[in-house]
């Protein structure tokens, strides 16, 4: 199905956000169990209730008929995926055509081998999450990473000419001692960073409670040390940037809990099998494999519609809560 190059039916939810940013997640499977955001025994869906390479694709391309313009592939970790490159060549050929960028989130386990595949089909940014410079604090986070593998990513990344963003989950107690040196080796590759409050999805082993650390305060802390400005640089997320003078890089904050972010949302996120959610901290939802498989183009418009009709006007992330706010964990929805 080819992108159209029509004027576009915007989406636009019932609180006039237009939503121009789709978060495709291809795989719920991980190699790491990383312990703020999976259990260390996770129950994974079967490879046969994938969507297929050819259905994503077609939503994709309804999805950009509708005013999408930034994909981002997201998982568990995307690059598991069998023929994940193969998948990403074709989605690059809309770039241009309706789509005006093509990212990726990774744990950066298996980006070594993607790099070159990645930069020479249209991707030109990835993010890649890194809580820690320490390799037995990683191992610790992690329960499998090897930091080594994910350095190595990440400078064939470079190498490749990505431009490179770190995600970095603050943790009380873990790394919260990382911040600043994580900040001066970022800057030191030319990376920016992007700080993130750790969220209440899905059942952990780890108390998240005992963990979460206040954004707000980590940037006292910094400005304590340097010259923050807000920055004019903008990536479609929800990060509020902070140029930082003395080093000559950018810093993020993702504050879902201290600072809530929701009134500019311009996300819509669909998960491997099919389900799409209008909130990250929310079970709306709606089911579009079926859709898909049976109902033809317009069924599946009119699911987003619904879709988006409905979407929340923020999460309901509770860091106190007993019980997570959904009991899906962040591999189902995507990152």
């Amino acid at each position: 199905m080819a992108a159209c190059s029509a004027m576009p039916r915007a989406l636009i939810d019932g609180f006039g956000r237009t939503i121009s940013y789709v978060r495709l997640s291809v795989t719920d499977r991980c190699d790491f169990r990383c312990v703020y955001c999976m259990a260390e025994h996770m129950h994974f869906v079967p490879s046969d209730r994938l969507l297929s390479f050819d259905e994503i694709e077609a939503l994709v391309d309804l999805a950009i008929q509708r005013g999408v313009t930034k994909l981002r592939l997201t998982g568990g970790e995307p690059l598991v995926r069998r023929g994940i490159l193969d998948l990403v060549e074709r989605l690059g050929k809309r770039l241009g055509e309706g789509l005006d960028e093509l990212t990726l989130t990774t744990n950066g386990s298996q980006l070594a081998e993607a790099a070159d595949s990645l930069a020479a089909n249209g991707v030109r940014r990835v993010n890649v999450s890194l809580d820690s410079l320490d390799s037995a604090k990683f191992a610790r986070i992690t329960r499998r990473g090897r930091l080594d593998r994910v350095l190595g990513g990440i400078a064939a990344a470079k190498a490749a000419g990505l431009r490179v963003k770190i995600n970095m989950v603050a943790l009380r107690g873990i790394n919260e001692d990382e911040v600043e040196p994580m900040l001066r080796w970022c800057a030191s590759h030319g990376f920016d960073l992007t700080l993130i409050e750790t969220m209440p999805l899905g059942e952990v082993e780890d108390d998240r409670t005992a963990h979460y650390l206040p954004l707000g305060g980590v940037r006292g802390a910094l400005e304590e040390r340097f010259n923050l400005f807000p920055s004019l640089a903008r990536t479609g997320g929800p990060a509020r940037y902070y140029d930082v003078a003395e080093l000559g890089t950018r810093i993020g904050f993702i504050t879902p809990i201290s600072d809530n972010f929701c009134s500019g949302c311009n996300r819509i996120r669909i998960t491997a099998t099919g389900t799409v959610f209008g909130c990250l901290g929310h079970d709306q939802k709606v089911e579009l494999r079926e859709i898909l498989r049976s109902g033809g183009k317009e069924a599946v418009e009119r699911a987003f519609d619904r879709l988006v009709a409905g979407k929340p006007e923020r999460h309901r992330f509770d860091i106190a809560a007993t019980r997570p706010a959904v009991e899906r964990h962040m591999s189902v929805t995507g990152g």
